[in-house]
């Protein structure tokens, strides 16, 4: 059909480490680089869990060139579903904070499950980090910059019927018609010749992509200076212990 399905399987609560993160950037060049590939859906394997976002794990006690690392892989992840020349739909069948809203976010059209208890945002303030400019872009070119504002200062986590309502989610579904729905709004986007649909694409998102990468090694080096500071790795530490009481 010329759409590809990915899902994300990496338990318990697919995290983005840095294997994980590398796996994805793999995976969309190769269909990236398929000429039969137009359209690619974007969910999960695991229940009630879309992606919880960025691996705490992989930010905690490291060396600086595993944060560089890192944070290199995070910015690619990004730039390749942001500036994907594909159709990109997330069906988003569970809770989606952080870098795990990120993904959803740089997609073309975002269908959630229609479950208050999942829920969706760039919480990251609430662990006592900031979200960068370009997650920060990414938002506002969402959901406008009033809401974008509020929401990421407060660090806030959406239920699914108040992302709809925000424009953070372009529908809610059932979750037994979510795959229906998105293969039919993909449909809906694979029905115009690709190359309006792309240049389109990339006239409005291109700014946005452009603004990282002249900065990309900058916005590396206040990764790795913010995430060392001992007050960040303390509260990420208590955020860990309170991750590991939750769990036992």
């Amino acid at each position: 059909t010329g759409v590809a399905m990915m899902k994300f399987k990496s338990p318990p609560v697919n995290s983005l480490s840095l294997e994980f993160l590398t796996e994805l950037c793999i995976s969309l060049e190769k269909l990236e680089n398929n000429r039969a590939c137009r359209g690619v859906i974007i969910t999960s394997a695991i229940p009630k869990i879309f992606s919880s976002g960025l691996d705490i794990t992989e930010m905690c006690g490291k060396s600086t060139e595993h944060y560089a690392e890192f944070w290199r892989a995070v910015q690619e992840m990004w730039l390749r579903v942001y500036g994907s020349n594909m159709v990109t739909v997330a069906a988003v069948n569970g809770s989606s904070p952080a870098g795990g809203c990120l993904i959803a976010l740089s997609c073309d059209y975002r269908i959630m499950v229609e479950n208050p208890k999942f829920s969706i945002g760039l919480n990251e303030a609430q662990l006592g980090i900031v979200a960068p400019f370009w997650f920060k872009d990414t938002f506002v070119n969402v959901v406008g910059h009033r809401t974008a504002e509020r929401s990421l200062q407060l660090g806030s986590l959406h239920p699914a019927p108040e992302a709809h309502r925000l424009g953070l989610v372009d529908e809610l579904v059932p979750e037994e018609k979510l795959q229906e729905k998105a293969a039919a709004v993909m449909a809906q986007w694979l029905a115009l010749p690709d190359h309006a649909r792309q240049l389109t694409k990339s006239m409005m998102r291109k700014a946005v992509l452009d603004r990282l990468v002249a900065h990309r090694e900058e916005d590396i080096q206040n990764f790795i200076t913010f995430i060392s500071k001992e007050s960040i790795q303390k509260s990420l530490r208590m955020y860990m212990e309170m991750l590991k009481k939750k769990k036992s």
